[in-house]
């Protein structure tokens, strides 16, 4: 039931991930400095990059302990849990007050990323 492939994507993902939040968070301080945010609209940005933050290391949690314990329903709650992080990061790839370059690229590979967790995921749920 454990899948090399899936804790893989699991492991790179994950510290992906830390470099997408690292880099969001300066992205954002420095559209803060540099652009004129409408009222609120940079309180909800980073509010949902911290809901963004959470959701994903339980998701990561959750998908490499139950891969790695061969728990079904651990790896079932984080591909679940797949659906409202692939909202939040497109969120800031199409919706955020600003959208660079950069926040195009970094998003994009981490919906990649995303992308191949859950199939390599379902790919292991069916082969068990």
């Amino acid at each position: 039931f454990s899948s090399l492939p899936y804790q893989i994507f699991l492991v790179f993902g994950w510290w992906y991930f830390l470099l997408y939040v690292f880099a969001q968070v300066a992205l954002l301080i420095f559209k803060k400095i540099y652009f004129v945010y409408p009222n609120g609209n940079f309180f909800s940005e980073a509010s949902l990059l911290i809901l963004l933050f959470g959701i994903e290391s339980i998701r990561i949690f959750l998908g490499k302990k139950g891969n790695l314990t061969e728990r079904l329903l651990s790896v079932v709650i984080s591909l679940l849990l797949t659906v409202p992080v692939s909202c939040g990061a497109s969120y800031f790839l199409w919706w955020q007050t600003y959208v660079l370059r950069i926040d195009l690229i970094m998003s994009t590979i981490f919906l990649g990323f995303l992308s191949f967790q859950t199939i390599f995921g379902i790919f292991t749920l069916f082969t068990s």
